[in-house]
C-alpha cells in the first residue's frame, strides 16, 4: 500500500495528492533477509553482494558506462554544467562540470504496439491510501521494523 497527502500548490492554490513515505527506510539488513527468503543464498552471501553493488556500479559509470540491471532498471550519471554556457564548441570543457548526478530509468515492459505496460518497482495493483497523522497498524510487512512517526515527504512527490 502507498500513501498519499493532501497538499496545495502556492503557485495556482489548487490542491493535488502528494506521495509519502512513512517510517524509516527499510535497510541493508532487511533487504538481505528478504533476498534470502526468496532465493537460495545464505543472508551473509546477499549482504556481500548488496554491499559491493555501489561501488561497482560507479566504476561502471565512472567509465562511462550505464549499468542496467534486469528487473530493476538503468542508472547512468549526468552531468551539471555551471553558466550559461559558452559561445563556440572550442571552449567547451570540463572545467564547466559542477556536479554529477545518478539518473535512473526503471525497467518497462511493452505490448505489440509499444505502449509500456509494467514498469519495474511499481506494483500493477498498487493502493493508495490517504494518510492522516496517524500510521495505519497494517503498515509492517513481514514483522519488520517500520520506525514510529511518518518519514514526511522523502522520495515521495506525487507533483
Amino acid at each position: 500500500m502507498a500513501y498519499f497527502k493532501k497538499q496545495q500548490l502556492k503557485s495556482n492554490g489548487k490542491w493535488y495528492p502528494k506521495s509519502v513515505t512513512i517510517g524509516r527506510p527499510v535497510d541493508t539488513d532487511t533487504v538481505a533477509k528478504k533476498l534470502a527468503d526468496l532465493s537460495s543464498l545464505s543472508v551473509g552471501d546477499v549482504l556481500s553482494v548488496l554491499k559491493l553493488l555501489g561501488g561497482v556500479m560507479g566504476d561502471y559509470m565512472n567509465n562511462g558506462r550505464s549499468v542496467k540491471l534486469d528487473g530493476v532498471g538503468t542508472f547512468y550519471y549526468t552531468a551539471n554544467a555551471e553558466g550559461q554556457g559558452v559561445d563556440s564548441p572550442d571552449k567547451v570543457g570540463a572545467q564547466q562540470i559542477k556536479g554529477t548526478r545518478v539518473r535512473f530509468i526503471p525497467e518497462t515492459s511493452r505490448d505489440s504496439s509499444n505502449k509500456v505496460t509494467t514498469r519495474s518497482l511499481v506494483s500493477s495493483d498498487i493502493f493508495w491510501e490517504l494518510l492522516d497523522d496517524e500510521i495505519p497498524a497494517h503498515t509492517v510487512p513481514d514483522g519488520e521494523d517500520g520506525g514510529e512517526e511518518p518519514g514526511g515527504e522523502q522520495g515521495g512527490g506525487g507533483l
